[in-house]
């Protein structure tokens, strides 16, 4: 039989690792998160000045939305003229609260 002294702190590592354990798994899982969204984001703008492209070369609109499309599924995709400038609009959702957006502009009539 083991008798436990006054003060002694044996088992209080495993109580304070089984308390702390859910928010470090909070943490990770909100980061890895935040990191997914960041690599959604570059994927989204590159698709989008991709897409501006095209619109500035006078593609028609459903091969400038699949070009956004085929980067980032179901992202919704607009078209706008500015001037001289063609611009393309793509916002995508993530699985974090909050939606992505890219705009990207090209020379209207360019090669």
């Amino acid at each position: 039989m083991i008798r436990r002294r006054p003060g002694d702190d044996r088992g209080s590592v495993v109580a304070e690792f089984a308390v702390a354990l859910p928010a470090v798994i909070v943490v990770l899982v909100v980061g890895v998160g935040v990191l997914a969204a960041g690599a959604r984001q570059v994927r989204l703008q590159d698709a989008v000045a991709d897409a501006a492209r095209l619109a500035a070369r006078g593609e028609p609109a459903d091969r400038v939305r699949s070009a956004v499309a085929s980067v980032a599924p179901g992202a919704a995709t607009s078209i706008e003229p500015r001037g001289d400038l063609v611009c393309v609009t793509g916002t995508v959702g993530t699985a974090l609260p909050f939606t992505l957006t890219a705009t990207s502009c090209a020379l209207a009539g360019g090669l």
